[in-house]
């Protein structure tokens, strides 16, 4: 029987910071495939790297580090456009595509506000060279072959002292770390020196669905990435894959944004609505509207939890043509849901289960599972959807 009643809980306790690396290195120490992961990150299509992964100690503490050795002839920055670019035209599934362009855009946005320019105009140095890279989009395929239904953290721990980068001496933590952990609980000094680089700042802020100080969930597994530094304390990312239960039904206030739009050309709506989700939006949608002078226009919506308003503000001034963005306080109850994994004859496919008061009242299989085997094996979309409800309901009825 299938359990409707626990989520699947991934947890990062960040007791000594977090960077991209040991984002990474700790993932790949829960469980996931290396061969798989390796198979997935190919689809980049870049080469000029190679990715070392090995056990490694930090004081006591045993896990999995991770490097990436990258060829002198590569580009040591690029531009955000041409990071999109890069990771557009691989062959990644859309969801992987979307968090890591989620990433590089936070990252963005926070550099252009503390250097005061556009977009356009920041270049990722550190961020943008080949290995970043890696561990950003590598830490996107993990993170996605592990399925969990819901991402906390720790408060976060910022270390002390200065770091040494492209612009020169910072003080710890770097501006663009600070800028991005707006609003998450931090801790200072528990190290001399950078604890939580920007890149580790952007993935905990993509990925984290919320920073709890006390989470309550069981611990079912837990891994360690192990950082290239050493200190007071040991420089670990502590990760754990458990399960917590779920509510029969859920309240939550969230935050809705609306904007009117009849000025912006329309192909650039399927973009923008990818940022918004790769931001942290929980929906977005589009209502035809009748403006001033009769033009005809859409009503831009998006769903996102409170806490998310601003960013999601700024990204709807910079990317559309609106003058102006409304948001108001809502509250959704929602149905507990829970993703399983069924298998078909032509392979894995993730089912979303909607339950009430014990009992499933509908099931759908995931568009981007069916859509990628039906173009694996040739067959019509359809033929995979009844496929993997087949197997749901051979797996109720066992």
């Amino acid at each position: 029987m299938i359990n409707a009643y626990s989520m699947k809980i991934l947890y990062y306790d960040c007791f000594a910071g977090i960077s991209g690396d040991m984002h990474l290195a700790a993932l790949l120490d829960l469980g996931v495939d290396h061969h798989a992961w390796r198979q997935e990150l190919a689809k980049l299509n870049l080469e000029g790297y190679q990715v070392q992964i090995r056990r490694a100690n930090r004081k006591g503490i045993g896990g999995t580090q991770v490097h990436v050795n990258v060829d002198s002839h590569q580009p040591e920055s690029r531009n955000l456009r041409q990071i999109e670019a890069l990771i557009g035209r691989s062959a990644l599934p859309d969801a992987i595509q979307a968090r890591a362009m989620g990433v590089f855009g936070r990252l963005a946005e926070a550099e252009a506000r503390i250097h005061d320019t556009t977009l356009d105009r920041i270049h990722f140095h550190e961020v943008g060279a080949l290995d970043a890279i890696v561990d950003i989009v590598g830490g996107a395929i993990a993170l996605d072959w592990l399925k969990v239904d819901r991402v906390l953290c720790s408060p976060v721990e910022l270390g002390s002292g200065v770091a040494h980068c492209e612009h020169g001496v910072l003080p710890v933590p770097a501006p663009a770390t600070l800028e991005l952990l707006k609003d998450v609980p931090v801790r200072l000094g528990a190290v001399p020196f950078e604890a939580t680089t920007p890149t580790g700042a952007a993935l905990l802020t993509t990925f984290v669905d919320a920073f709890v100080e006390r989470p309550a969930f069981s611990v079912q597994r837990i891994a360690y990435g192990i950082g290239h530094r050493d200190g007071p304390i040991p420089n670990v990312l502590r990760v754990c894959l458990g399960e917590q239960a779920a509510p029969e039904r859920a309240e939550e206030e969230l935050h809705v944004l609306e904007c009117n739009i009849d000025d912006m050309n329309p192909e650039w709506y399927d973009y923008l609505l990818e940022r918004l989700f790769a931001a942290g939006a929980l929906d977005t949608w589009l209502t035809p509207v009748q403006m001033k002078k009769n033009r005809p226009g859409a009503l831009l919506s998006v769903l996102c939890a409170m806490e998310q308003t601003p960013h999601l503000a700024e990204l709807l001034l910079i990317e559309t043509t609106t003058l102006g963005v409304r948001h108001y306080p809502v509250k959704r109850t929602e149905l507990v849901r829970e993703i399983v994994q069924v298998t078909t004859p032509y392979g894995e496919v993730r089912v979303k289960m909607a339950c009430h008061q014990g009992r499933t009242l509908r099931s759908k299989p995931e568009y981007e599972d069916c859509k990628r085997l039906a173009l694996e094996h040739g067959v019509p979309i359809h033929a995979i959807y009844a496929a993997a409800q087949g197997a749901l309901n051979s797996n109720v009825a066992t």
